[in-house]
């Protein structure tokens, strides 16, 4: 009888939560606490040296309140360009660097690799200073190579002028990180059974068209993780603009972002004093944008993409 109440009853998994519980202690002091607290201190203000319950006062002056709006809508369109920019060349190129590395006929394949996905291990630090020399039009070595090839009239001061300033630093950025997708894609390609490559081979479909019609739909769940990776790194990104073009996002404002628009507004900038309310309130705006693109993607894309999966 003993023996059968035993074996009807499992004993609880105390290990998981042991083995659990480091991290999720760690996350919660670091993440999940500093968020709730974000989204609370938006929904306050300072007035009169008290604080005040404003409930969503921050947020309807932050979208229409022209002293804040112009800035914020401003940011939000640099912040969507710059990820248009990336969707449209980053994970592409990964797509096409990921095929003709996981082709068992290119030699130095593991060179190749490395070498495009170093730059995403760099800080963005030495990225934004290297690029902000390669590019000076002073003592830059972009108009001198430019020249040699006959093409040195295609050169300007790209980070220096407003209606070039945001492309520049996302081609620099899609440079930088291009490896990301790559690496992915190409772990995917490789997880692909070649069972499933024999068959295609059998039937006439090699070469690039045994790629496209076989190899691409089997990866898509992979291209999706990968684009809401760059979705919400895009909406994220400040190191790049801050080092490059300053806490200001010059030229004029030209290259300012969601990221750094909340740091001027949180931490103050020369003249500007900080607001800790509007710039809690800027962070739970991007908290939720970045929400929202997640669930869209995992409620109506991911769902659709299950069906490729082995």
């Amino acid at each position: 009888m003993s023996s059968a109440k035993l074996n009807r009853w499992p004993s609880p998994r105390w290990h998981i939560l042991v083995f659990l519980a480091p991290a999720l202690s760690v996350y919660t002091a670091l993440m999940v606490i500093p968020l709730a607290l974000t989204l609370r201190q938006s929904l306050y203000n300072g007035v009169d040296g008290t604080l005040a319950f404003v409930g969503f006062e921050n947020f309807s002056k932050l979208l229409f309140d022209p002293t804040w709006a112009t800035s914020f809508w401003n940011a939000l369109s640099n912040n969507l360009v710059f990820f248009v920019i990336h969707m449209a060349l980053q994970n592409p190129i990964g797509i096409a660097l990921a095929a003709l590395l996981a082709n068992p006929k290119l030699r130095l394949a593991r060179f190749y690799r490395t070498a495009i996905f170093v730059p995403t291990i760099l800080s963005f630090v030495v990225v934004g200073f290297v690029w902000k020399l390669i590019l000076s039009p002073l003592w830059g070595v972009a108009p001198s190579m430019l020249k040699a090839i006959g093409l040195g009239w295609l050169f300007a001061p790209w980070l220096g002028r407003e209606d070039s300033a945001l492309i520049a630093l996302s081609l620099i950025s899609v440079w930088q990180f291009v490896g990301m997708p790559m690496i992915l894609i190409y772990a995917a390609l490789l997880s692909i059974p070649d069972e499933v490559l024999e068959a295609a081979e059998c039937d006439g479909i090699t070469g690039w068209s045994q790629f496209f019609k076989i190899k691409l739909p089997l990866i898509l769940p992979t291209i999706g993780i990968a684009s809401i990776l760059t979705f919400v790194g895009n909406f994220n990104a400040f190191d790049l603009v801050y080092v490059s073009q300053g806490a200001q996002a010059g030229p004029n404002y030209s290259t300012d972002l969601l990221g750094t628009f909340l740091y001027r507004t949180f931490f103050g900038f020369q003249l500007q004093l900080g607001d800790t309310y509007m710039g809690a309130t800027i962070a739970s705006m991007m908290f939720l944008l970045i929400l929202f693109g997640v669930c869209t993607y995992l409620f109506f894309v991911q769902r659709r993409l299950q069906r490729y999966q082995f």
